[in-house]
């Protein structure tokens, strides 16, 4: 499933407190889509990593009662009160006692004494076994007390994601041109492309890195081979007409030919898009491909969407109905 199903089951499982496993490659943002729904509910988000835990850590160390008797003390990262999300990350990578430990908390929402609040729900995530990432096969009694889905990377979800979370837009273009390489994992390699990794070269192209050091910080984070080719995509990026250009002299600045740079002048227009620039974007976007004029207004308008209220938009809508979705 890709993010906006995942995240739509989130919706219908939190609202039936039903358990669930979300399944993913390293990277491709399980976790962000959690703490992502959880911000959009509103509710608290308690992030357990279960690999660093031990049995002992779950239900707590026991004491001596007013009574007498001994007691447990209730670690302080399981919920008292109120609602939200108890997100045990990485649990299938926990040795098997912790993770036998979870058997009760997940089925029956208790551990000893202890009751997890009605308003809470659990989810949790881990890699896959093919991964051949650090992981613990699970007890067959703990898979059965989840509901089970497989997280998938799609490279329109991410790119939407990407551009309402300041993503750079060197970076969503590229993987437009070459969408194969937003996530290739290599489980020999140190680094590797994937969405978590890519969002690592947005903030080196942000924090305005020395171009003699940019290749080998791209491929500290991407791998050798996807840096080599972004790189060069960056290099022709930066090539391109300048942006305050084209808005002042839409008809007159050139159109690239390479569907690369079309990708590219696409993306940053609309990074650069606004409502009282609108007008002379579409007009530069008329001299361009459909397909690059519908990218460019999609992004433009996810990012800004008052853009939709200007006449410019209404324009370009009802001259391009037969190619909207």
């Amino acid at each position: 499933m890709k993010a906006s199903q995942i995240s739509s089951a989130l919706h219908a499982l939190f609202a039936a407190r039903q358990p669930l496993f979300i399944w993913g490659g390293p990277g491709i943002g399980k976790s962000a889509i959690v703490r992502q729904f959880a911000a959009e509910q509103g509710v608290a988000l308690r992030d357990v990593r279960a690999l660093l835990l031990d049995p002992v850590d779950l239900r707590g160390l026991p004491f001596l009662g007013t009574d007498g008797r001994s007691k447990w003390a209730t670690p302080e990262f399981l919920p008292q009160e109120g609602s939200g999300v108890l997100f045990l990350d990485e649990l299938n990578a926990a040795p098997a006692m912790v993770q036998a430990s979870c058997y009760q908390l997940v089925l029956d929402r208790k551990l000893g004494e202890y009751v997890l609040p009605e308003g809470w729900a659990i989810v949790a995530a881990g890699n896959r076994d093919s991964d051949r990432a650090v992981t613990t096969r699970m007890p067959s009694p703990l898979r059965n007390r989840f509901l089970h889905l497989e997280f998938e990377v799609d490279l329109q979800d991410w790119s939407e994601w990407a551009i309402q979370n300041g993503i750079r837009p060197e970076v969503v273009a590229f993987l437009r041109f070459r969408p194969e390489l937003l996530s290739a994992f290599d489980r020999d390699a140190h680094a590797f492309p994937s969405p978590r990794s890519w969002e690592f070269v947005s903030r080196i192209l942000a924090a305005g890195t020395e171009a003699t050091l940019e290749h080998e910080l791209f491929a500290g984070a991407v791998g050798s081979g996807a840096a080599t080719e972004f790189s060069a995509f960056v290099r022709m990026f930066r090539e391109l007409p300048n942006i305050d250009a084209i808005l002042l002299n839409p008809l007159q600045e050139p159109v690239p030919e390479s569907a690369a740079a079309q990708y590219a002048i696409a993306s940053a227009l609309a990074r650069r898009a606004s409502e009282t620039n609108f007008d002379r974007v579409c007009v530069y976007l008329n001299r361009m491909p459909t397909e690059f004029r519908v990218l460019c207004v999609r992004d433009a308008t996810l990012r800004e969407p008052l853009i939709r209220h200007t006449p410019a938009y209404t324009r370009w809508a009802i001259e391009n109905h037969h190619v909207l979705v």
